[in-house]
């Protein structure tokens, strides 16, 4: 069965730094666009971060450009997401996605979800 499991989420303090991990079992990871998005209470789930197949291309929320980094490992079929400069803002359950692309149709042709990590940023 597919699986995306994230791991790395928890409590840090502002200023601080957490690195989460999604493993993907049952995919072939180099294929698949991966992403982070996250949750806050009472918000839209958000895009955070993105990262292409190749890892050659990245994309940014605003809210988090030089602050997050996504990165991926396709030999480990794991995709990471080191946050620095933590705000209580950043509080959320952070999801990892994985996206299968035609590049015939250029038209999501799969998808799966991680069923989250806590992250909270409290002092």
């Amino acid at each position: 069965q597919v699986q995306l499991v994230e791991s790395g989420g928890g409590l840090v303090q502002p200023g601080g730094a957490l690195r989460l991990s999604c493993v993907a079992s049952e995919i072939t990871f180099r294929s698949y666009a991966m992403s982070w998005y996250r949750q806050a209470p009472g918000k839209e789930r958000e895009l955070v971060a993105a990262i292409s197949s190749t890892g050659g291309s990245t994309k940014y929320a605003d809210s988090v450009k030089g602050r997050f980094t996504i990165s991926r490992d396709n030999a480990k079929n794991t995709v990471y997401l080191q946050m620095n400069s933590l705000k209580p803002e950043d509080t959320a359950v952070y999801y990892c996605n994985a996206e299968l692309w035609s590049a015939f149709t250029a038209k999501k042709v799969g998808e799966y979800w991680g069923q989250g990590t806590q992250v909270t940023v409290s002092s």
